[in-house]
Formats: C-alpha cells, sequence, structure tokens
C-alpha cells in the first residue's frame, strides 16, 4: 500500500494530465458541456419528488427535494465514478501498449476526476438549503471523510472491474444494470431511516429482520448516503451502526481488489 502511494505521488503529473483529457473528451463536443453534470441529478430528483407524491415516502422534517438530491450526490458519484473506472484500462489501450507506468493510474484518475462534478453539485445543494433556509452545522465537517470514503468504494469495485474488462468486455455492458438495481437497494428514493423502521423497529420481516438489516447496510453506499444526509441536513453525526458492515467489507476488498488488478496488470499489453 504504501508503494502505490509512492506510485500516485511520483506520477501525479501524469494523472493530472489523464484528468484533464477526461474532462476535456467528456464535454467538449457535448452542446450543453458541463452542464449535464447538473442536469443527471436534477432530472433525477424531479423524477423521484414525483414519485413520492404519488407513494407517499416519508421524509421526516427535510424537505424531500433537498433530502433526494443530497442521496443523489454520493451516488452519483459513486455509479459515474466506478463506471469511468471500469472502462479506464481499455480506453487508454493505445498508451498502455506504448509505456510502463503503473496500471492503477487509469481507475484512480478516472475516479478523482468525479470530484470536477461532485463540486459542481455542492454549488445546487448550497442553493437548494438556502432556498429552503437550511443551515450546515459543525457536523458538515464529517462530510471530506464521507467523500473520501466512497472514493474508497469505488476503487474497490474499480480495479477489479477495470481488470476482468480487459479479458471480459462483457463487464462494461453489464455495470449500468448492476448500478441500476444497486440504486433500488441504496437508500436513495427513500431514507435510512424507514427501512431503519420497518426492520428494527416494526420487526416488518419477523425474526429475519435484524439480520436483514445487517445485509442491507453490507452495501457501503447504505451508510454513505445515510451519513452524508445526516451530516448536512440533520447536523447529526454519522450513525455507526449503519456504517460499520460496510466500512469492513471495503476494508477486506479493497486490498483483494487491488491485488487482483496487480496480478491481471503484466498481460494488459498482450490481451487489450
Amino acid at each position: 500500500m504504501i508503494q502505490t502511494i509512492r506510485n500516485i505521488f511520483s506520477y501525479r503529473e501524469l494523472m493530472a494530465a489523464l484528468a484533464w483529457k477526461n474532462i476535456a473528451l467528456r464535454y467538449k463536443q457535448a452542446y450543453l458541456g458541463i452542464a449535464w453534470a447538473i442536469l443527471k441529478p436534477l432530472m433525477l430528483m424531479l423524477i423521484f419528488t414525483l414519485v413520492k407524491s404519488f407513494v407517499g415516502i416519508d421524509s421526516g422534517n427535510i424537505p424531500y427535494p433537498v433530502l433526494t438530491f443530497a442521496a443523489l450526490m454520493p451516488w452519483t458519484l459513486f455509479q459515474e465514478a466506478t463506471s469511468d473506472g471500469i472502462n479506464s484500462v481499455v480506453g487508454n489501450a493505445s498508451l498502455i501498449r506504448k509505456i510502463y507506468f503503473p496500471r492503477e493510474i487509469f481507475p484512480f484518475t478516472s475516479v478523482l476526476t468525479k470530484l470536477v462534478e461532485l463540486g459542481i453539485n455542492f454549488i445546487i445543494l448550497a442553493g437548494l438549503m438556502a432556498y429552503y433556509h437550511m443551515v450546515p452545522t459543525a457536523y458538515a465537517l464529517w462530510v471530506p471523510v464521507i467523500i473520501a470514503y466512497t472514493i474508497l468504494v469505488s476503487l474497490t469495485v474499480s480495479l477489479v472491474g477495470a481488470a476482468m474488462n480487459v479479458y471480459y468486455r462483457d463487464v462494461a455492458t453489464a455495470l449500468p444494470i448492476a448500478l441500476s438495481l444497486l440504486m433500488y437497494a441504496s437508500p436513495v428514493i427513500y431514507p435510512l431511516a424507514l427501512v431503519k423502521q420497518k426492520l428494527l423497529v416494526h420487526q416488518a420481516a419477523g425474526t429475519w429482520s435484524d439480520f436483514l438489516y445487517r445485509v442491507y447496510t453490507l452495501n457501503p453506499l447504505a451508510g454513505i448516503i445515510d451519513a452524508f444526509q445526516r451530516a448536512l441536513l440533520h447536523g447529526q453525526p454519522p450513525d455507526l451502526t449503519a456504517l460499520w458492515p460496510g466500512i469492513v467489507l471495503t476494508a477486506i476488498m479493497l486490498p483483494i481488489s487491488y491485488a487482483l488488478f496487480k496480478r491481471a496488470e503484466s498481460y494488459f499489453a498482450d490481451v487489450i
């Protein structure tokens, strides 16, 4: 891990150049340019707000549009960073064939590039909070930690996914479907408090309720989204009981994912 940090620092200029290339290619020929980074979460927020008017999701004392947009921010960061990270090695095939440098640079750069769009979404969220007369508290200082954790989760999936995508191109095709399903298993449309109330308080699944809640929180995004909302909107610290299952899973899987990537790395130039 120390060697990985050294590699990233040594190739920081290359990462900066690749990040700029990613941003330029993504928006250069798009008529709306970087406005797409704003439209996607806004449109999803509006759709979810419309759905909420029919199904009656309880958002507590937080306006539902703000709650949903705050959920979409870490989710969109994870979704798009993971998608780009998995395609990053194949997308730079010509560069891989020419020179050698640590190939993990590609997934790392793809993930970090998404912080630009996250910054834009923070401006939108600030505008929504101002509109609803909401002021963040000192607990908002948890946000950088939550974002860093989200990046680690994304890298966990991106590293092993990028390696597999070199050998099995179906990975990039199947990913959008898997992420779409994962969104419904994450508290994006509904708050985590609703899941907790159904399973832990009302014991909706009977004797399986506690077990199912732990399985649900094994999804790191469940704890991340809830912690992000609590820190920014509720003025509360993150709920560690919701975070720790996903943290443990990520701590186990990230080194395994990196090891698999490094093992496959030697054959990238031959296969790609």
